[in-house]
């Protein structure tokens, strides 16, 4: 919990609910960064703070936000961004992977599958999209879908692995891993039946850790916002953790409080509380 007088020196932003929130428009949902929360952001920047992005998007799905928030300016140091929900770290722009960390899926993936058969499998293609084992809905993953044999999918050490069942819910995913108790395996459950695979130990948290030892600033001086159950862990290391307004009841209370949802512009108002 920060200190009277504290200032954030690093502030983690989650993406996806966070930064951006979903609007309908031509008949299908696309994202949205309003001025508010993009001015928030570049004022902490310009205040000398460290903005990362942290999210559970892969590196491809994440550069483009980058851009979308004109981060970092010209002539500036590459901005760091934790993806895959900590598995990959790297600087951008020009893309450059600082650290990544991966395990074998197959016990995780075909325990799953067991009590899910009809779920989908996915791994990132880095640079061109989803490796696939079946379609996914519409818009739930970016870039180019290349269909794969599952065993072609899991044969090779990944740093996440999605699985999406479109007939299940989020509280189904959560009652299975909890009856499974995968050893070596890190899980995270979405907003919908979506389960996100890691390697053990690995979070939005370690990621954050790796770059505030880089950039020499202790976690006590870290803000972070976020939404979701993989935002938990980065709630709980930074100084101060913040939930948005429409994260479900278990987010709200790890974090040391709550701002407004995201359709309320909730990041900019907790960044504007420092950063005025």
């Amino acid at each position: 919990m920060a200190e009277p007088g504290w200032r954030p020196r690093l502030v983690a932003l989650d993406i996806d609910g966070t930064l951006l929130r979903w609007v309908d428009g031509g008949g299908q949902s696309q994202e949205q960064l309003t001025q508010r929360v993009h001015d928030a952001v570049h004022r902490a920047h310009q205040a000398g703070a460290h903005i990362v992005l942290a999210s559970g998007r892969s590196p491809h799905g994440m550069t483009r936000i980058a851009d979308l928030l004109k981060l970092p300016a010209a002539k500036e140091e590459p901005l760091w961004v934790v993806a895959a929900n900590g598995a990959v770290v790297f600087r951008y722009p020009p893309l450059e992977v600082v650290r990544e960390e991966t395990f074998d899926p197959r016990a995780a993936v075909y325990a799953v599958l067991e009590h899910h058969p009809e779920a989908r499998v996915a791994v990132e293609e880095r640079g061109v999209g989803y490796r696939i084992s079946r379609p996914f809905p519409d818009g739930e993953l970016s870039g180019e879908m290349i269909l794969t044999p599952l065993e072609e999918l899991v044969a090779e050490p990944v740093n996440r692995v999605i699985i999406r069942d479109p007939e299940a819910t989020a509280d189904d995913f959560v009652d299975l891993m909890d009856r499974l108790g995968l050893h070596g395996t890190d899980y995270v459950v979405g907003w919908t039946a979506w389960l996100d695979l890691a390697p053990i130990g690995v979070s939005k948290a370690s990621g954050l850790q790796l770059v505030a030892d880089a950039l020499g600033v202790n976690r006590e001086d870290a803000l972070a916002i976020g939404d979701g159950r993989n935002d938990l862990e980065m709630l709980e290391w930074a100084g101060r953790g913040v939930a948005m307004g429409q994260a479900i009841d278990l987010v709200k209370q790890t974090a040391d409080a709550v701002t407004d949802s995201v359709d309320e512009d909730g990041a900019a108002v907790e960044i504007e509380r420092w950063f005025g």
